[in-house]
Formats: structure tokens, C-alpha cells, sequence
């Protein structure tokens, strides 16, 4: 596959404090790649550098192709960027705002194709304002691609959204990616990044953690918990064989087994496993 981005040793320090410490990163076109660490890891930082808004200490990066440390009008037509408060502060109607968003880009999309790929078509002429905060989440989204971007940045998407309006940004961002379109994602939502990423870069103290799809990172969580009822009390395994753990307490027992229940490590417990880890 065709690569996107690629980074090679990257670093930002300020003064004697590196905030990225020597990444190396190569994100394919048309995959949605999540970056994920605490506050402070440098996962702002590196996404800042790709999006050319902040300059690099060293190492070597390129965005489709191009330093991001030198951006053209030309390159910044190629990606969009949907920052985490685009649409709160505009006093235009989402019809309006995409329509002047629109004007900046030598091949946008049509304006009414857009309100309705975003859900926004019977909001097209309402202040955002008075929107909910999904329905401006949407609003950012639309601003980001109306140039029709091969790449797009999106920045903690679904922050503050209730369950039900971050399953339809979900479907949103799997459209575009239906689209061809390659996605950069950073979130602190696990299941998010689990449902929607194609590769997971985890992020800590400024170092490439661990990169992996969602299933090889929840692999290298081994133990499992196996929990059942015995004579009344609860009890409780842990261990890298769950099937054999099993086999061993059925053989034992004549009838059902009693509040029995497996419990595989999830993303969760191995994003804090490896955060953990990281000095």
C-alpha cells in the first residue's frame, strides 16, 4: 500500500525536555490510524509537527510526500484538519460556513452533498449555536473535508458526545474511510480507537510505546480470569490457558458449573499495561 505519512526519528525538545523522543511512524494511505497516550506523552506534539503547525527538532517527516515544515498551498489543500472547537465561535449557519470554507479550495465538495454525508441537511440553516454538541462535531468534520482531502486530522472527535451520538459519528468517520480517505485519529476513548482504527500507535513519555492493530495489542495480554461458584463461595483463576482451566473444572463436575464466566484482557488493560511500563 501507497504511504501516507512517514516518520523516521522523530524529535521536539524544548530546551532540556524532549516532549517526542526519536518516533518512528509510517501510517498507509486509506487507514485509520490512532494514536493514543496520557496528557503529556507527546502525541499532541507529534500530530502538531505532521500538520505542519509546529517545527521539529529533528529527525525526518513526510505528509503525501511533502515536509510538512514547508507547507504549500497546494499541500495544505491535500489534507484537512478538524481541531477540537472549529465550529463553537462561527455565527454562520453550517450552509454558510461550508459554502465560504468551500471558496479557499480549487475543488471542493458540493455543499449540499456534504450537509447531507454529515447528517446536517435539515440543520443547514441553523446557528450552531443552538446545535447539539454532536451536530457541531458534524459541522467540524464537514469543514475538514470540503476541500475533498486525501488525509484528515481529527482531534479527541467525540469528546463530551453521549453514547448514541458518538455510534453515528462512528459511521460517519467509516464513510470516509470508505472513501479512500486516510484518517489520523487521536482519542482517549479505548473502544473508540478499537472500533474504528486500523493500527493502534501508543504514545508515552515521548516514545513509540507499542503500534499494533487492536487484536495484536490485546494479545500481548495473556491472562485471563475465570470465575465460577463453588459451594456457595465465589472463586477465581487467573491464567494464560483459559481452555485448559476450563476442561480441569468441568471434569470435576457432574452438573452446570455455577456463575461461570471467562474474562479476556481487553485494550484497556493492556493500554495501562504498557503506559505502565514506559518510564
Amino acid at each position: 500500500m501507497t504511504t501516507a505519512i512517514e516518520v523516521r526519528d522523530l524529535r521536539k525538545h524544548y530546551g532540556d525536555s524532549a516532549a517526542v523522543d526519536g518516533i518512528d511512524l509510517e501510517i498507509r494511505q486509506g487507514e485509520v490510524f490512532a494514536l493514543l497516550g496520557p496528557n503529556g506523552a507527546g502525541k499532541s506534539t507529534t500530530v502538531e509537527i505532521l500538520e505542519g503547525f509546529r517545527q521539529r527538532t529533528g529527525g525526518d517527516v513526510s505528509v503525501l510526500g511533502h515536509d510538512p515544515a514547508k507547507p504549500t498551498r497546494a499541500w495544505r489543500e491535500r489534507i484537512g484538519i478538524m481541531l477540537q472547537t472549529t465550529s463553537d465561535q462561527l455565527a454562520l449557519t453550517p450552509r454558510e460556513a461550508i459554502t465560504h470554507m468551500g471558496r479557499l479550495y480549487s475543488s471542493p465538495r458540493d455543499t449540499d452533498e456534504l450537509l447531507a454525508a454529515v447528517g446536517l441537511e435539515d440543520k443547514a440553516d441553523t446557528k450552531p449555536r443552538t446545535l447539539s454538541g454532536g451536530m457541531r462535531r458534524r459541522l467540524d468534520v464537514a469543514l475538514a473535508v470540503v476541500g475533498t482531502p486525501e488525509l484528515v486530522f481529527l482531534d479527541e472527535p467525540t469528546t463530551g458526545f453521549d453514547p448514541e451520538a458518538r455510534r453515528q459519528f462512528w459511521e460517519l468517520i467509516e464513510s470516509l474511510r470508505e472513501g479512500g480517505t486516510t484518517i489520523v485519529l487521536t482519542t482517549h476513548y479505548l473502544d473508540e480507537a478499537e472500533h474504528l482504527a486500523d493500527r493502534i500507535a501508543i504514545i508515552a513519555a515521548g516514545k513509540l510505546a507499542a503500534l499494533d492493530t487492536p487484536s495484536g495489542l490485546r494479545a500481548r495480554a495473556t491472562d485471563s480470569v475465570v470465575t465460577w461458584r463453588e459451594n456457595g463461595e465465589q472463586r477465581r483463576a487467573v491464567t494464560d490457558t483459559p481452555t485448559a482451566t476450563l476442561r480441569s473444572l468441568l471434569s470435576g463436575t457432574d452438573g452446570e458449573v455455577e456463575d461461570l464466566s471467562v474474562t479476556r484482557p481487553t485494550l484497556e488493560d493492556v493500554y495501562f499495561q504498557i503506559i505502565g511500563g514506559v518510564e
